[in-house]
């Protein structure tokens, strides 16, 4: 037997009830029934009724695509893609006689595009297939009832109802029935950050009964029955029941340890496998998160329609124009166009039946024209993406040296949506704030204690014209609370009681109750630093540190934990000495949103049954004895004022127990507890609430969550970008009202609009406890102040007034009405900032989605919290910042984030770069084929609708693959209108993007049309100088070789030299991809023209001999491309002199260095936007 960890204390019942008994009676009806069916049969997998129930095994694959559905399932991927059915629908054409060129040409294109999309796919599957593999293979032991010993098998061979043994460090193969460990009283240390995101140890304990299983032998006879839940989602519940030496026990989530989670500080466990593979709680959460798109690519699939519906249009014009052409070529006997053999012809051309002629001809068309739809502009895109991300997770600026954490972006889908943020939906506790809890000041018997000023206090101040005053107390110079002390977690100064001063106040005895509740009721667990002897704190929340150390400083140290007893150093006011005192811990009623309260129920060394309690306000004073209000007015007001310093609160109180009073309710609360039904802690909650009556007052606490760094500069810069800011907190009304002015949220001059459901009217319904009239009178009270609010701030519009809107819980309940919700939003985009208090995890998911819906623009919700993930999911963009409360938000969101400063830079300026970089990408792909394609239609009504393409095969089929792809994949990760500084100082710019003016259907038709004329210009100057007149030395005319090689350079210089045009910031990378497509464009036709004429047809030789010494074709090329460029060119002068946009105006700016105000040197129009700007600025920011 190996040797097992002992201790001076067990461990055991920390998290549950001392008193869980066995029992025979409890109510176990839902056994058996859906939802609660799943039989494990314990250290018995061979047994027959095991087998018969055939669960799952656990093997685990988290892949996408296995190796017979890869091909097919990722082809399926690929041609969801209307633009890539269609090419796949010309490919298998291009093989009929139909086919204007060879199916060779067509069909490679469309195979690379194609390939190298399915190529990333299986890349990203495979690492993920590497992953399960070494899941798979882990080794753990298992008891193997045949040779009675514990022997190494995979983590895939393991079957429901094996035994098995997790060793320290190792991860739990498993979701696993907790039986023993190496700890005397079978505990066990568990950190669940896989699952969870929290990095604090999690205590887990086993039932009494199966705490004597260590030895290998005595698993021989060890035979039992779980019947519980079936496999579901939820990690933070258990419902089963352990059947035993013919005994019933019922397990909760203290026995359960989850596959994923690891065994820490910890010798081994033994455990019973209960649920496998799929069923484990961590895979049945491995859902797929929501499926988001920007709105760029919505607008994208849009535009691809417009084409399809141009090309189908010029496919039918072109047919009708045939079909007429061919009819006239054969009449009555005569022959107009005898050349064509109009009496021998084919089923293609038939002057007999014109009508099947032309529709076999649209069929040709809709082929021939296609390159008006560009083939690689997805994988591109893509590939843009996924280096814009790379270069977000690279940014400096946004590494936090603090915590080690870059940014990163977990989705490259949606980086231009970045730079389209009309509105931010912001958590408070954690995003706004450190979530870094500091006791700071606290109320006792109706007295204040703690001095300074919190920055909120400073802000609220510095509002209200007065100077910063830094001492609660006349004559006192106190440094500001925030100066930093020398523990963490506790920033207290007043001289009073620190030192242990306390004994001397006139309420000792209520300060020294008031310091041991905070020492006792809670759940953390000492850790002793056996070089330093220092004590450390392994606890749940920020709070529950801060409320242990502030004790541990004023003279009540927790520091030892028994199975059934808390140890605490402390003060005795009565003999001035130190002394260890032992209380009994008889219960642990734990915190839960819903309850909004903590408390323990304990025996003290004088043998006296007491229960000490901690919570929030809004449900302890409702909790307090009739009899015992003495200091309740003074508290309430300390805490009012504690919330207007921006403070978190929690009301402390006690109450004695008697014996018989104490013995009755266990019995009540240890049944509810037994109780194995689906509303077990409805039942538990309710037993607990029946104790936690009629409690004396000891005071309040208040701790300070400080703001993050540079949280209110932030908030200022982009609320001068025009974004709106909304934040949804859990917070007291007071205390985010002045969160809100301490972070620049709430401006002086800014009027706010309150609604609130906390009136003398309310309350006094809500003490009659008519429900109804509550709701009534609630519903109508939200509506009267919303229209009353609506028309305040409809009358003055000439006076440029600013409303910030601030709503409660209880009224927002209302206001997401479907009655209300309309007006309700009117309301609060109709104002600068809005805070909604006291806000629920739903709320806030229900508010981020209207406000999506609602307004139809580009919503953004940032939080830190597992509370905050349905917010995070709900909005078009989710931002997690990883903080204090885990990593559960940044594993639901698209981008993750250090800090809330960082936000400034990750919109303003790599959101406005990659909204600019993706539009004008895009607007280009479609530019540069519009110009390609029109010119193929320009030839064939030259050619009378022969069907004949303009170029050779291989011309156009490389057309957007080499010569013209490498240029504008540069301009999307590499382009900047402005640079990073510049972005930072002029923050409007970044409406640029909000207002979607660089990709809005004006700009986008703006190029398509710019690509038309284009085609025209290239075409018609084309064939206008060089087919009248002889090209060759020997006299020879332009044939079609020429002609086409003529146009095809004069396209590709085209493009490419508008891409130069339109590009901003130049880089060697687009220097080299620009000149080196148009030189590729020469070497591929030499190399392409020296192959056999069999091959490369009209292009042999045609460079080298033709075109390369004649100087017509360089004049052509050189006069063509620059009357391409100038319709452009005219425009954009036009535009910069008279109607410029943002980034115009900061460019000229900068460049005529006038960056401190706009001199005459700057056009009219430019200084009139400015004049503009400056207006609406003064109008949002009074």
């Amino acid at each position: 037997m190996e040797g097992r960890q002992r201790s001076a204390f067990r461990r055991s019942k920390l998290y549950s009830f001392s008193c869980l008994r066995s029992c025979l009676h409890e109510d176990h009806s839902q056994i058996g029934q859906r939802g609660y069916s799943r039989v494990v049969y314990c250290n018995d997998p061979d047994n027959p009724e095991a087998i018969q129930l055939n669960y799952k095994g656990n093997y685990v694959s988290t892949t996408k695509y296995t190796a017979a559905n890869f091909i097919p399932k990722a082809l399926f991927e690929q041609f969801r893609r209307v633009a890539n059915i269609y090419f796949l629908v010309v490919a298998c054409v291009s093989f009929s006689p139909l086919a204007p060129y060879t199916a060779v040409s067509v069909l490679i294109p469309l195979v690379v595009v194609i390939g190298a999309t399915m190529a990333k796919e299986a890349v990203e599957d495979w690492r993920r297939r590497k992953q399960d593999i070494e899941a798979n293979n882990r080794e753990v032991e298992v008891y193997d009832g045949t040779s009675n010993r514990f022997i190494k098998s995979k983590w895939k061979k393991l079957r429901v109802g094996d035994v098995v043994k997790v060793y320290k460090d190792e991860y739990f193969p498993a979701d696993l029935f907790f039986l023993s460990s190496s700890y005397e009283d079978a505990i066990c240390y568990v950190e669940t950050s896989n699952l969870d995101g929290e990095t604090n140890l999690k205590l887990k304990h086993s039932l009494e009964v199966t705490s004597f299983l260590h030895d290998e032998s005595q698993f021989q006879n060890f035979k039992a029955v779980i019947k519980c839940e079936d496999p579901n989602e939820h990690l933070y519940s258990f419902v089963g029941t352990l059947y035993y030496d013919r005994k019933q026990y019922p397990l909760s989530l203290q026995q359960l340890l989850l596959r994923d989670s690891k065994l820490r500080n910890t010798d081994y466990v033994f455990g019973i496998v209960v649920f496998t593979g799929h069923d484990t709680k961590v895979m049945q959460n491995a859902t797929d998160p929501p499926s988001k798109r920007s709105r760029i690519e919505r607008r994208m699939d849009k535009i691809i329609y417009v084409l399809f519906s141009t090309l189908i249009l010029i496919a039918f014009v072109g047919s009708v124009f045939f079909g007429i052409e061919t009819k006239k070529d054969l009449s009555k006997g005569k022959m107009r166009r005898w050349y064509l053999r109009p009496d021998k012809s084919t089923v293609f051309y038939d002057p007999k039946r014109a009508s099947l002629a032309a529709f076999f001809h649209f069929l040709t068309a809709l082929m021939l024209y296609g390159y008006l739809i560009p083939i690689s502009l997805y994988v591109s895109i893509e590939i843009v993406k996924v280096l814009q991300s790379i270069f977000i997770n690279h940014d400096r600026d946004m590494y936090d040296e603090e915590t080690d954490r870059p940014a990163h972006a977990r989705t490259s889908n949606l980086n231009e949506e970045l730079g389209q943020v009309d509105t931010i939906l912001s958590d408070k506790t954690g995003t706004l704030t450190c979530n870094s809890m500091e006791f700071v000041k606290c109320s006792i018997a109706g007295t204040a204690y703690g001095r300074g000023m919190t920055e909120v206090e400073i802000a609220l101040a510095k509002r209200n014209g007065q100077p910063p005053n830094f001492s609660d107390f006349p004559g006192e110079n106190v440094p500001h609370v925030g100066s930093g002390g020398t523990v963490k977690g506790f920033n207290f100064r007043d001289e009073r009681i620190t030192n242990g001063n306390w004994v001397y106040e006139p309420h000792a005895e209520a300060i020294q109750k008031f310091f041991q509740v905070l020492a006792i009721c809670h759940t953390a667990i000492p850790a002793v630093n056996e070089e330093t002897g220092e004590i450390s704190y392994e606890v749940e929340s920020p709070d529950e540190a801060a409320f242990v150390i502030a004790a541990r400083e004023l003279g009540f140290e927790f520091y030892s934990r028994m199975q059934t007893s808390i140890v605490l150093r402390e003060l005795d006011f009565k003999s001035g000495k130190r002394v260890d005192r032992v209380y009994e811990l008889l219960h642990v009623l734990e915190f839960s949103s819903s309850r909004k309260r903590m408390s323990v129920i304990i025996r003290n060394d004088k043998h006296q049954l007491q229960l000490f309690c901690k919570g929030a306000d809004s449900v302890m004073f409702e909790r307090l004895s009739k009899d015992d209000q003495e200091f309740e007015a003074e508290t309430k007001d300390h805490i009012n004022r504690y919330a207007e310093a921006g403070l978190r609160t929690l009301v402390v109180a006690y109450r004695d127990l008697l014996e018989e009073e104490y013995s009755v309710w266990e019995d009540e609360f240890i049944e509810a507890k037994t109780s194995v039904t689906a509303d077990r802690d409805a039942l538990v909650d309710a037993a607990a609430d029946k104790i936690e009556r009629e409690l004396i007052l000891l005071g309040a606490t208040a701790v300070e969550d400080k703001l993050q760094k540079e949280v209110p500069e932030c908030i200022n810069k982009l609320a001068q970008a025009g974004v709106k800011i909304w934040v949804l907190t859990g917070d007291k009304l007071e205390t985010a009202v002045n969160i809100g002015y301490a972070c620049s949220l709430l401006r002086q001059g800014m009027k706010q609009i309150v609604i609130s459901l906390d009136t003398p009217e309310i309350n006094a319904l809500e003490k009659e406890g008519n429900k109804e009239a509550t709701a009534k009178a609630s519903f109508q009270s939200v509506a009267k102040k919303i229209r009353d609010s609506k028309s305040e701030i409809v009358a003055p519009k000439e006076s440029f007034m600013s409303y910030g809107l601030i709503i409660d819980g209880k009224s927002l309940t209302f206001a997401l009405d479907k009655r209300l919700e309309k007006s309700f939003l009117e309301l609060a985009v109709s104002c600068a900032s809005v805070i909604c208090c006291r806000s629920s995890p739903k709320q806030k998911a229900l508010v981020t989605r209207l406000v999506k819906i609602g307004t139809g623009k580009t919503t953004l919700a940032i939080g830190d919290g597992a509370n905050d993930v349905g917010m995070l999911q709900e909005a078009d963009i989710g931002v997690g910042i990883s903080g204090a409360e885990g990593m559960q938000a940044v594993m639901s969101s698209d981008f993750a984030i250090a800090q809330f400063r960082f936000l400034e830079r990750l919109l303003l300026v790599h959101g406005h770069w990659c909204y600019r970089r993706i539009a004008m990408m895009i607007c280009y792909f479609f530019y540069k084929n519009i110009a390609f394609g029109f010119t193929l239609f320009w030839f064939e009504a030259y050619a009378s609708f022969s069907a004949k393409p303009a170029y050779n095969d291989w011309y156009m089929s490389c057309y957007n693959v080499f010569f013209t792809s490498l240029p504008v994949i540069a301009l999307g990760v590499f382009d900047q209108d402005v640079s990073a500084r510049l972005c930072l100082k002029y923050p409007l710019l970044y409406q640029e993007g909000v207002q979607d003016m660089l990709f809005g259907w004006p700009r986008i038709l703006g190029w398509m049309f710019n690509g038309f004329v284009s085609s025209i210009i290239i075409f018609f100057f084309c064939r206008g100088t060089m087919l009248p007149q002889a090209f060759r030395k020997d006299g020879q005319v332009t044939d079609y070789s020429v002609l086409a090689a003529t146009m095809y350079s004069c396209v590709v210089w085209a493009v490419n030299c508008q891409m130069a045009l339109s590009i901003n910031y130049f880089t060697w990378i687009q220097h080299f991809f620009i000149w080196g497509s148009i030189a590729f464009w020469y070497i591929f036709l030499i190399v392409y023209g020296s192959i056999s004429p069999t091959l490369s047809t009209t292009a042999y030789h045609v460079f080298v001999e033709a075109c390369a010494p004649s100087p017509l074709y360089w004049l052509v090329t050189l006069l063509v491309v620059i009357s391409t460029l100038l319709p452009y060119f005219s425009y954009r002068a036009f535009q910069m002199q008279f109607l410029p946009m943002y980034h115009d105006i900061i460019q000229m700016k900068h460049f005529k260095s006038l960056e401190s105000d706009a001199g005459t040197e700057l056009p009219a129009g430019a200084r009139d936007k400015i004049r503009h700007l400056k207006l609406r600025w003064r109008h949002r920011h009074p």
